[in-house]
C-alpha cells in the first residue's frame, strides 16, 4: 500500500503540496566486496596451457581443518570489476552488453535467449566478458534491493548461458577462461534472489543455481591454473561454492591450492611471478581477499599469505614512481598504487600525504627487477623527485615483456623514460611489437631472433648520491650484451653504457623511449632534445663518442612508424599513441654507445667534455649548471668522479 504526502516545506513552514507517491521502502539489498585493480583483459591464448605449476614447498600453515564441517559463515559477493560499468539495467532488459570502448551490443531476442557465439567486435576480451556473466552486475544488485524486473531478465540471461554451455565447457576459451569469474557471478545472483524476494532459503524454482555451481566447481576442480591469478582466482571461486553448499570437499582442495600457490606466486622477497606491475599489484589485493573468504567461512589462512604480502606491499611501494604510478612494466597498463592503509603503499599512493615513508629507496629482486628513487619527498616534493626501474632476471614468460636491461625514468615531475606499454592480448603485430625488445629502452639487435635472455645482474654499488648496475646476458644466437647503469643524484640524470660484440656483423640500435607528449628534435650526432611545447622540463639526450667514432644516422628519431613499427605507447590497452623514439645505431661485429639522459628546466643544457685519466674515461659534465663526473673503467664500469 502507498502512502500519500500532501505537503511541501516554503519559507519554513509546512504548506500543502503537490501530491507525491512514496514507494514501499527499498529493501537493503546484498552486501557486493569493492572492485580490485585487476587488469580488464582477457588472458588466454587459444590452444595454449595457462597453468603454472607451484615451484616452490606449499605453505604449511593454510591448513584443511580436519574439523571443518564444524566450521560455517558467509561468502560475500565479490562484485563484477568494472565489466558492468557501462551495462544498466536498462540495456539488460534490452538484452544489450556494453564494454570497454564498444558500443552496446544486442546479444539476445529481447527475453533474455542469447547468443552465446557472438563476438561482433573481434575481441578476446569481449568475448571473455560476455561469457563471465559479470556484465549483468548492475541488474543483480537491482534484483537484491526487490527489482523484480531485473531479477527476471538476469534470472532469464543466466539459466540461459546454464542451458547453452552444458558442462564441460572446456573446448570454448572464453567460457573456459571465465568460469572463475561466472561462478562468482551465480554466487551474487543466488543471494540477490533470496535477498530481493525476502526469504533464507533458496526457492525450488531456482535449484538450477545450485546444479550449475557444483559444474563449476567441478570444472574448477578438474581444471587449476595454478600459482598466478588464474589459480588464486580459482581457488577462492572454488571455496566460495563449498562455503555456499556447505560442501567441505570444495573448501578443502581450495585451501590446499591457495598453500599450493603462494609461495610461488609471491616470492620471498615479495615479487609476484608474472612480471607485470600492474598483475603484481592486483595479486596483492587479490591474496587479501583469499585471506579474507577464508576467515568470513571459518577457515584458518594462516599467516604465510599475510607474510607474503607484507613483503609485496613493500615491493609495490618501491615499484611506484614519483608520479604515483607503478613503472609500466610487462602486460600493465599505466596505473596508479593504491594507497593500502597501515602498510608502505599508504605513503607511496598518495604521493607521501600518508603514512610514513618507506625504510629503504632501492631495491635489487632476484625475480629480475632493480626500483630506486632520490628519495621519499623528504627534503624536496614528493613529486620531484627521481624514480627509476631496471629489468633483468629469469627469461620472458607470463605476462613479462622482452624489457631485460630496459629503464624507465621519472623526474622533475614528468616521465623521462617510458615503456611501450600494453596492447591488449590480441594477436596481431601491434601485441608482438608491445612484447619484443624494440619497445623498451635498451639495446637491441634486430636482425637477430630474440632468445627471451636470461640476464645476470652482475655487479651493483650503492652510494649517498650515485649508483651503478651492471647487467649480462645473450638476446641472440652469438650475440654478448651487457649494460652499465649509472644513476645520479644532484643533478639527477642516467649514464647508460652498452657494449656487445656479436660473431656476424649485423646492427645494434640503443632505444631511448620518450614521452608521448614530447616532441624529439635531433641536434647533432651527439646530442637529441625532447620537450612538450611550452613545459617546464625537457630532456637532453647525449651519447657520447666512447671507443668508437659516431657514424652518420648515429642518432635517429622513430616515431609513429608501422614498417617496421617504433615510436609508440599504449598508455591502456584501448590508446594507442605517436611517441618519439630515439635511436644510437651502430654495424658491424662490436658496438659500444654511451649515453646520459639528463632532464633539466627547459632554459637548462648539458655540456661534456671527454679526456683519459691513466686507462679510465672522464667525462666532465655542466648538467643545468650543475658540474658532475663519472667514469668509464677499462672493465666498464660506471662510477661517480664528483
Amino acid at each position: 500500500m502507498s502512502v500519500v504526502v500532501g505537503f511541501a516545506l516554503a519559507l519554513g513552514a509546512l504548506v500543502p503540496g503537490p501530491e507525491m507517491v512514496i514507494a514501499k521502502p527499498v529493501k537493503p539489498g546484498i552486501a557486493v566486496l569493492p572492485d580490485l585493480p585487476e587488469v580488464e583483459v582477457a588472458q588466454f591464448e587459444p590452444g595454449g596451457s595457462n597453468v603454472v605449476p607451484p615451484v616452490m614447498p606449499p605453505a604449511a600453515d593454510v591448513k584443511s581443518l580436519a574439523g571443518m564441517a564444524a566450521a560455517t559463515g558467509t561468502y560475500t559477493c565479490t562484485g563484477f570489476g568494472t565489466v558492468d560499468d557501462k551495462t544498466t539495467v536498462a540495456l539488460l532488459k534490452a538484452d544489450k552488453f556494453a564494454w570497454g570502448p564498444y558500443p552496446a551490443y544486442k546479444v539476445g531476442n529481447g527475453r533474455g535467449n542469447i547468443n552465446w557465439r557472438l563476438n561482433p567486435y573481434k575481441n578476446r576480451s569481449w568475448y571473455m566478458w560476455f561469457h563471465s556473466l559479470r556484465w549483468l552486475g548492475q541488474g543483480i544488485v537491482a534484483a537484491g534491493k526487490g527489482d523484480t524486473t531485473a531479477m527476471a531478465r538476469v534470472v532469464a540471461i543466466s539459466k540461459d548461458w546454464v542451458a547453452d554451455n552444458p558442462y564441460s565447457w572446456k573446448a570454448d576459451a572464453g567460457a573456459n577462461e571465465s568460469t572463475m569469474h561466472r561462478t562468482n557471478v551465480l554466487i551474487c545472483l543466488r543471494q540477490a534472489i533470496m535477498a530481493g524476494l525476502g526469504v533464507t532459503t533458496l526457492p525450488a524454482a531456482y535449484k538450477w543455481i545450485d546444479v550449475a555451481l557444483v559444474n563449476h566447481a567441478r570444472f574448477l576442480t578438474a581444471n587449476w591454473s595454478g600459482a598466478w591469478n588464474h589459480g588464486t582466482d580459482e581457488s577462492i571461486a572454488l571455496f566460495g561454492v563449498g562455503c555456499t553448499l556447505n560442501r567441505n570437499d570444495y573448501k578443502a582442495t581450495a585451501q590446499n591450492r591457495l598453500a599450493a600457490g603462494i609461495t610461488t606466486a609471491i616470492d620471498s622477497q615479495g615479487s609476484s611471478n608474472e612480471q607485470s606491475t600492474a598483475y603484481a599489484q592486483f595479486n596483492y589485493y587479490l591474496w587479501g581477499r583469499a585471506v579474507t573468504a577464508l576467515k568470513a567461512c571459518g577457515a584458518d589462512p594462516g599467516t604465510t599469505i599475510t607474510a607474503r604480502r607484507k613483503l609485496m606491499a613493500g615491493w609495490l611501494a618501491l615499484a611506484t614512481n614519483s608520479l604515483g604510478k607503478l613503472h609500466q612494466l610487462g602486460d600493465s597498463e599505466v596505473v596508479a598504487t593504491g594507497a593500502d592503509p597501515g602498510t608502505p603503499l599508504a605513503y607511496a599512493g598518495s604521493l607521501g600525504r600518508e603514512g610514513t615513508p618507506p625504510g629503504r629507496r632501492i631495491g635489487a629482486f632476484r625475480a629480475g627487477y632493480v626500483f630506486g628513487r632520490t628519495g621519499w619527498g623528504e627534503t624536496r616534493p614528493f613529486t620531484q623527485e627521481s624514480t627509476y626501474s631496471i629489468r633483468y632476471g629469469p627469461a620472458r614468460a607470463m605476462h613479462g615483456h622482452g624489457d631485460h636491461t630496459a629503464i624507465t625514468y621519472t623526474s622533475h615531475g614528468r616521465d623521462i623514460l617510458i615503456d611501450g606499454g600494453h596492447s591488449g592480448y590480441q594477436r596481431d603485430v601491434w601485441r608482438a611489437w608491445v612484447v619484443s625488445p624494440f619497445a623498451a629502452s635498451a639495446m637491441t639487435t634486430p636482425s637477430a631472433a630474440d632468445t627471451r635472455p636470461v640476464t645476470k645482474l652482475t655487479r651493483s654499488v650503492i652510494n649517498p648520491t650515485s649508483e651503478f648496475y651492471e647487467f649480462a646476458d645473450v638476446p641472440g644466437a652469438g650475440i654478448s650484451r651487457h649494460r652499465g647503469v649509472l644513476v645520479l643524484k644532484n643533478p639527477d640524470l642516467i649514464v647508460a653504457l652498452d657494449w656487445a660484440s656479436s660473431t656476424k656483423a649485423q646492427q645494434f640500435q640503443t632505444l631511448w623511449h620518450l614521452p608521448s607528449d614530447q616532441k624529439a628534435t635531433v641536434y647533432s650526432r651527439t646530442t637529441a632534445i625532447a620537450m612538450k611545447p611550452g613545459d617546464a622540463t625537457r630532456t637532453i639526450v647525449v651519447q657520447v663518442p666512447y671507443r668508437q667514432p659516431l657514424p652518420r644516422g648515429a642518432i635517429l628519431v622513430k616515431q609513429g612508424q608501422t614498417k617496421p613499427i617504433q615510436g609508440w605507447h599504449y598508455p591502456n590497452i584501448f590508446t594507442r599513441k605517436s611517441a618519439p623514439t630515439l635511436m644510437f645505431a651502430r654495424a658491424g661485429t662490436r658496438a659500444s654507445i654511451l649515453s646520459v639522459i639528463a632532464p633539466v628546466r627547459a632554459t637548462g643544457s648539458v655540456q661534456y667534455k671527454g679526456r683519459w685519466s691513466g686507462t679510465t674515461y672522464v667525462v666532465d659534465l655542466v648538467v643545468g649548471g650543475v658540474k658532475a663526473s663519472f667514469g668509464v673503467t677499462p672493465a666498464g664500469s660506471l662510477y661517480r668522479v664528483r
